[in-house]
C-alpha cells in the first residue's frame, strides 16, 4: 500500500523568521506524520537550517527547491547536494516548471540533477507537466511521458523518487486540473514506470498532483487511484491550509 506524500513548496516566499514561524506552526499541529501520509516542506535555501532545527524531530522531511548537478566549483549562486544534506536536507525537488520556464531548464538538465542527488543519498521529487497550449494540442501524454523517460533516463533505483505531476496551467492560476484529468495523466505516468522499470516499481511509486490544491478539492483529488498526494504551492503558506490538506491526504 502506498503511503501518500504531501510537501509544501514555499517557493521565494517567506524571511527565515516567517520560514520558522510557519514551520513551527505546522510542526505543533501536524504531529510525527504517521497515519497514512509522509509529510515534508521546502522552504528557501537561506532558511533550510533553522527550518530544519524546528522539525528536526517531528517527521516532517525537510526539502530543499532545487540542486546543482555537480558536487562544487566556480557556479555562483548554485547549490550542491552536499550541501543541502549538511543543511539537514533528505530530498529535494528537481524539474518544477518554474525552472523549466524561467531558468531554460531542459529535460537533460533535470536529468542531470536528479542523477546527481541520488547518487548523494537525498530523495527527489521529479516534476513533470505540460502547458495550456500543450494540452489544447492533445499533447499532453507525450510530453509528460518524454519528461519522465529523460528525467529518469540512467537511473537504475526508483525507489527514493516520487514523481510530481504539475500542469503548469494550474500552477498559481486557481484552476486546476479535475481530477478525473489528473487521474489520467497519472495513470500514463505509472504505466511509463512500468514500461521502464517494471510492475512492482510503477506499483510502489507515489505520484503527486500539484496545481492549485487547496482543503476544498484535496480529499476529491487524492481519492483518485493513482494520485499519491500532493505537492502544494500556495495554501502551503497558510497552516490551517496545509494542515487541512494533509489531513485529507491521511
Amino acid at each position: 500500500m502506498r503511503k501518500n506524500v504531501v510537501v509544501g513548496n514555499w517557493k521565494m516566499n517567506t524571511t527565515v523568521a516567517e520560514a520558522v514561524e510557519l514551520a513551527s506552526a505546522i510542526a505543533e499541529r501536524i504531529g510525527s506524520g504517521e497515519a497514512g501520509c509522509e509529510i515534508g516542506i521546502a522552504p528557501p535555501f537561506v532558511s533550510l537550517t533553522e527550518v530544519g532545527k524546528v522539525v528536526g524531530q517531528s517527521g516532517i522531511m525537510l526539502a530543499a527547491q532545487n540542486c546543482h548537478f555537480e558536487s562544487d566549483g566556480a557556479f555562483t549562486g548554485e547549490v550542491s547536494v552536499r550541501m543541502l544534506e549538511a543543511a539537514g536536507c533528505s530530498c529535494v525537488i528537481l524539474g518544477h516548471s518554474e525552472r523549466r520556464q524561467y531558468f531554460g531548464e531542459t529535460n537533460a538538465i533535470v536529468n542531470r540533477k536528479v542523477r546527481k542527488a541520488l547518487d548523494g543519498g537525498l530523495k527527489v521529487i521529479l516534476c513533470v507537466g505540460e502547458t495550456l497550449e500543450q494540452r489544447q494540442q492533445g499533447v499532453t501524454e507525450d510530453i509528460v511521458t518524454t519528461q519522465v523517460r529523460e528525467g529518469l533516463d540512467g537511473v537504475d533505483d526508483v525507489s527514493r523518487v516520487v514523481i510530481a505531476y504539475e500542469p503548469v496551467w494550474a500552477i498559481g492560476t486557481g484552476k486546476t486540473a479535475t481530477s478525473q484529468q489528473a487521474q489520467e495523466v497519472h495513470a500514463s505516468i505509472r504505466e511509463t514506470v512500468r514500461e521502464m522499470f517494471g510492475e512492482a516499481a510503477a506499483a510502489e511509486m507515489r505520484i503527486q498532483y500539484g496545481g492549485s490544491v487547496k482543503p476544498a478539492n484535496a480529499a476529491e483529488l487524492f481519492a483518485m487511484p493513482d494520485i499519491d498526494g500532493g505537492l502544494i504551492g500556495g495554501a502551503s503558506l497558510k497552516a490551517d491550509d496545509f494542515i487541512a490538506i494533509v489531513e485529507a491526504a491521511r
